[in-house]
């Protein structure tokens, strides 16, 4: 078994009077792409955005053995996290090539980023070509390659995805899909927030169901493709 980088315990998140998260516990080995799937509102993105750094939590989150708690999110990049977040949030009025050298903002190593630079166009080639465009002027697949290439270039040992999918034709999704692969691949492990199930079961090694702030299901992403529960749920058979 893999180390485990990302040990996730008893989580529990609050907004106001409503308990989104409620103990959470799941663990991440090095190397691993882990998904989070279930339905809208379940709890996910809340997840994501505790380990971040973004929202208050009571419980434990630790990265490579140390914790997380009360580390400011921009500090986490320096750590090895790096979160593209739902929606994409990339900078509209900035060019391709600015909002990409944004997610090197933490680095000094001027050849090791023009290499990651060049890295990010061998797996986005269509980004290369739209270098000097204004990031509002993309598509949503291409804005989409544009902010998973932003959080790659803060070299991650852990790299978050948040809904990478959503809003985009189904082949670009694929695209997408074949990407995370690749980049797992290469060496980076891969926590993948997904409302499209079956997509993210297919390129995860282990997955959790949330539901309502819980996690209610786990296993590998082979059994989960072939639980009932899961088929029934959110396979659409």
């Amino acid at each position: 078994m893999s180390e485990t980088i990302l040990d996730v315990k008893d989580l529990n998140v609050k907004y106001g009077a409503i308990h989104a998260l409620k103990g959470v516990s799941f663990t991440v080995a090095k190397g691993e792409v882990v998904s989070l799937i279930g339905a809208n509102g379940a709890g996910k993105t809340t997840t994501l955005r505790a380990i971040s750094g973004m929202l208050p939590y009571a419980g434990s989150v630790s990265f490579r053995g140390e914790s997380l708690k009360g580390v400011p999110a921009h500090d986490l990049i320096g750590r090895g996290i790096c979160h593209s977040p739902e929606g994409r949030g990339v900078f509209p009025n900035l060019t391709v090539m600015e909002n990409i050298e944004l997610g090197a903002y933490t680095r000094k190593d001027r050849d090791g980023i023009a290499a990651d630079i060049e890295h990010c166009f061998r797996l986005f080639p269509r980004l290369e070509e739209r270098v000097k465009q204004a990031a509002g002027t993309l598509s949503g697949g291409e804005q989409q390659m544009l902010a998973m290439s932003r959080a790659l270039m803060g070299r991650p040992r852990l790299l978050m995805l948040d809904e990478p999918s959503l809003g985009l034709a189904p082949l670009i999704v694929a695209q997408i899909f074949e990407i995370v692969k690749k980049i797992n691949s290469e060496g980076t492990t891969v926590l993948l927030v997904e409302q499209n199930a079956r997509m993210a079961l297919k390129i995860s090694h282990r997955a959790y169901v949330v539901e309502t702030g819980k996690i209610t299901l786990s296993g590998t992403g082979q059994d989960l493709l072939n639980d009932h529960r899961v088929i029934e749920s959110y396979l659409g058979a």
